[in-house]
């Protein structure tokens, strides 16, 4: 007997779980990585493979949700990756200088 899903009940966002980054519920896997994958070629069924512990439809409910939020979501992982930079140069910086 098939059970039904609520397919609103499939990602969320936590402020006290990864700084409020939406995630597949139940999981520590982000939308941001489900779609980092998606975008680098990977079917929605190689990304549940994996993973192994996320199902089709928790991947495709990533795919679905950054697509509905897609301008959010690419502020969000714009803003993620200029922090990654800065914070890459401010290493690199700090390590070139003598001391």
């Amino acid at each position: 007997m098939a059970t039904d899903c609520d397919i609103g009940q499939l990602i969320t966002r936590d402020p006290h779980f990864r700084d409020g980054k939406p995630c597949i519920a139940g999981t520590g896997v982000s939308v941001r990585r489900v779609i980092g994958l998606y975008q680098m070629g990977m079917s929605p069924e190689e990304i549940t493979l994996d993973f192994g512990h996320i199902s089709l439809a928790q991947v495709h409910a990533a795919i679905t949700y950054y697509y509905a939020n897609q301008e959010q979501m690419d502020r969000e992982i714009r803003a993620e990756e200029n922090e990654e930079e800065r914070l890459y140069l401010e290493h690199r910086k700090s390590k070139d200088q003598p001391g």
